[in-house]
């Protein structure tokens, strides 16, 4: 792997004019953002803006068909430069993503710990397959999912939307990453379990020391879990700023209309929400 210098007090995610394009149609322009550890940067815009793109550069993920151009440093590593058998090493155990979608992210097919038990094994084969199920029971244990042991053997579909979303954050922290990626985690949720989701990665937060990317399209959503925000716009960041301080004293019209348009329990009922257009 190639290894960068200077690392005295470096991000542990430092990413410059990163520029993403699908043939001749640009998703990202030159956009720059860094997440330090134990550090939560919301990432916000509306569909298309770019939001999902950058976080599958991180992980190598995009198709062949996009070009992917800039600096992406991670603990000091250049994710652009490692060859496909580095990313796969860091993908899952330094890095790992909890995608939006919980029934489409699990196999329909395989029972829910054997899904979480193969994140294990594509990164500590030296394990044994008591150790294996040990840390899955550990992880379930740690999503709240109700009786671990009894429901290993359950399948995706016998699970609540909630519970499929805990599965999918289960098999994201098992293996102890650095950074977790957390593409609208809570989208398909109603708010309670929404609000239940929020919590539960916040506590992981804190007890694993975890850095964190959240993506969403949701300022309320994004306003209980990060510690910066990052505003993005037809592939640009126009705002980045302390969550306090963007939500007080937003600087950019784009990021005022953003917050215009959700409504609140002081939103003047008798005007229209602002519009994003």
């Amino acid at each position: 792997m190639q290894y960068s210098q200077n690392m005295a007090s470096a991000p542990l995610l430092d990413i410059s004019a990163l520029s993403i394009a699908f043939g001749e149609q640009p998703a990202v322009d030159r956009i720059a953002f860094q997440i330090h550890d134990g550090e939560t940067l919301g990432l916000v815009g509306e569909s298309g803006s770019g939001k999902s793109a950058t976080s599958l550069a991180l992980l190598r993920l995009l198709p062949p068909s996009a070009t992917v151009t800039g600096n992406l440093s991670f603990g000091g590593y250049d994710l652009l430069a490692l060859s496909e058998r580095e990313i796969r090493r860091l993908r899952g155990r330094e890095i790992a993503m909890i995608f939006q979608e919980p029934m489409t992210a699990l196999n329909p097919v395989m029972p829910v710990g054997a899904q979480i038990a193969e994140a294990v094994e594509a990164h500590h084969p030296e394990l044994s397959r008591r150790q294996v199920r040990d840390r899955v029971l550990q992880a379930m244990h740690e999503v709240a999912l109700p009786d671990p042991e009894r429901r290993l053997r359950d399948y995706p579909h016998q699970f609540s939307g909630g519970q499929r979303q805990r599965i999918l954050i289960a098999m994201a922290v098992v293996n102890r990453p650095r950074l977790l990626i957390a593409d609208e985690p809570t989208t398909a949720l109603d708010v309670t379990v929404q609000a239940q989701i929020l919590a539960l990665l916040n506590r992981l937060r804190k007890t694993h020391n975890l850095s964190m990317l959240f993506i969403s399209h949701d300022l309320a959503v994004v306003s209980q879990v990060a510690d910066r925000v990052a505003v993005m716009q037809h592939g640009h960041i126009v705002e980045q700023a302390p969550a306090g301080q963007l939500f007080r004293s937003p600087e950019h019209p784009y990021t005022r209309r953003l917050l215009a348009s959700a409504p609140t329990m002081r939103t003047d009922r008798s005007r229209p929400l602002a519009t994003l257009g």
